[in-house]
């Protein structure tokens, strides 16, 4: 027996029902969703920098160039969306978080991990969660550069959160003792966002 139609749509295309969070459909499609406008870049990302500080050791500043100098990884993951559209198998590369915390002394009390994007957006996790498998400064996806309606040059990719927490054109992550509720949480979006627990809203 299926939860719901949508399990059984996704039994329908050959997957297993369980890898859908609950509240969940499946899309081919990679949806479009963000506030304000794509930001622009110049073609060659003169003057573009990515930055790590907080509680550091050792704060961290690259340039596009520098930063395509660090070894990526490839992982296929599921991806989900507070929206309710999940997407499976989505390929992406990037730039594992392991390679920046040996290069700037993260410190035991960087209990959180604050994102900053262009605009002035934030997404704020757990320092944990960039730990986990599949965690990374995401620069492709489906072995291609990122679009820029999905976050070119950089893009955050938070495995175990609804996907807003993987903060579009990012451009710094914040180490921080004590956690920071990014944009949308400030807006009412649930702090912590599991699509397990179907925690979308805070209220």
């Amino acid at each position: 027996m299926f939860r719901s139609k949508a399990e059984k749509k996704v039994a329908e295309a050959g997957y297993d029902p369980a890898r859908l969070p609950p509240g969940q459909y499946l899309t081919e499609k990679w949806p479009v969703l963000h506030a304000g406008d794509v930001p622009s870049y110049p073609p060659d990302l003169a003057g573009w920098s990515f930055r790590v500080h907080g509680e550091v050791e050792t704060p961290l500043e690259l340039t596009w160039a520098e930063l395509s100098q660090l070894p990526t990884m490839t992982v296929v993951q599921d991806i989900h969306c507070v929206t309710r559209w999940s997407r499976f198998d989505a390929e992406l590369t990037g730039v594992p978080w392991s390679e920046i915390r040996e290069r700037i002394g993260q410190k035991p009390s960087a209990r959180y991990a604050i994102a900053h994007a262009e605009q002035g957006f934030t997404a704020n996790v757990p320092a944990a969660f960039l730990e986990r498998e599949g965690a990374m400064l995401c620069t492709h996806a489906d072995g291609e550069p990122l679009t820029p309606e999905h976050g070119w040059p950089l893009r955050l990719v938070v495995p175990g959160k609804y996907f807003w927490k993987s903060a579009k054109w990012l451009r710094a992550i914040e180490l921080s003792a004590t956690d920071q509720p990014g944009f949308w949480e400030r807006y009412g979006y649930h702090n912590d966002a599991d699509p397990w627990q179907e925690q979308r809203y805070g209220f």
